[in-house]
């Protein structure tokens, strides 16, 4: 399995990225604003929110050859490129007056795909050994589902109902006009929606599960701590996620 991720993070996204880059183009009729929106918006996101992860809060870390301290640097387009190919069928046909329906259907059908793919590719590369998480239920000696399924659900099903929802706004903003600053000031609203709001999320949850905000490493073992613990204790104690009780 680690063979295949190794080989999937180089070759994956660079078949992806242009090819997500064509369909979009083709979805919008040559619209070059949104088609970037559906585009660049994940590709941001992925080195926005895992790079602070890993190399300012230290919470997650990949084990890849290429590695700029924590962080992978081609991750936002491992992220972005399979993202802009696997929201296409949420978005559905584009309209320049969408309705409340259109925005929920998008946002909903997003969520759930991004959700239920990503949730499946963390799993496999925690067990592989390419990602670790220092999250609670990896301090409690639990399985790698167990690991994602704290953050997943925020992380990539929160990402989608946003970017899903937002691209969808995005239609009626942009497709009766082509100026390049409402095309900027949707894009870069977008971007801190998706980045901010799933983030929210998922520091809420985690005070309510577990106490503390989950922004930090946690220790094995220091649960009563709140989470507040010096990343080199969790390294120290760092060790292959348990099997699956």
């Amino acid at each position: 399995m680690r063979r295949l991720l190794e080989a999937y993070q180089y070759v994956m996204p660079a078949v992806l990225t242009p090819l997500g880059a064509w369909l979009w183009l083709r979805h919008y009729d040559g619209h070059v604003a949104l088609a970037a929106l559906a585009l660049l918006v994940p590709i941001a996101h992925a080195y926005i929110v895992p790079g602070i992860g890993t190399n300012v809060l230290r919470a997650w870390e990949f084990d890849t050859r290429l590695k700029l301290g924590r962080f992978r640097p081609h991750h936002g387009f491992v992220f972005g490129s399979a993202t802009a190919v696997l929201m296409l069928p949420a978005l559905g046909t584009p309209s320049a007056h969408p309705t409340f329906a259109d925005v929920a259907t998008s946002a909903l059908a997003s969520a759930a795909i991004l959700g239920v793919v990503n949730w499946l590719y963390d799993v496999a590369a925690i067990r592989a050994g390419i990602l670790k998480v220092y999250n609670q239920p990896w301090a409690d000696g639990r399985g790698a589902a167990a690991t994602v399924t704290d953050y997943a659900p925020w992380f990539f099903g929160g990402f989608g109902l946003v970017q899903g929802a937002g691209l969808k706004l995005a239609e009626g903003v942009l497709l009766p006009t082509d100026d390049r600053l409402d095309a900027l000031a949707v894009g870069a609203a977008l971007l801190a929606a998706t980045v901010t709001l799933p983030t929210l999320g998922y520091v809420l949850q985690s005070y309510l599960r577990h106490g503390h905000h989950g922004c930090r490493p946690v220790a094995p073992q220091a649960k009563a701590f709140s989470g507040e613990v010096d990343f080199r204790l969790a390294a120290e104690n760092a060790s292959p996620q348990k099997a699956e009780e």
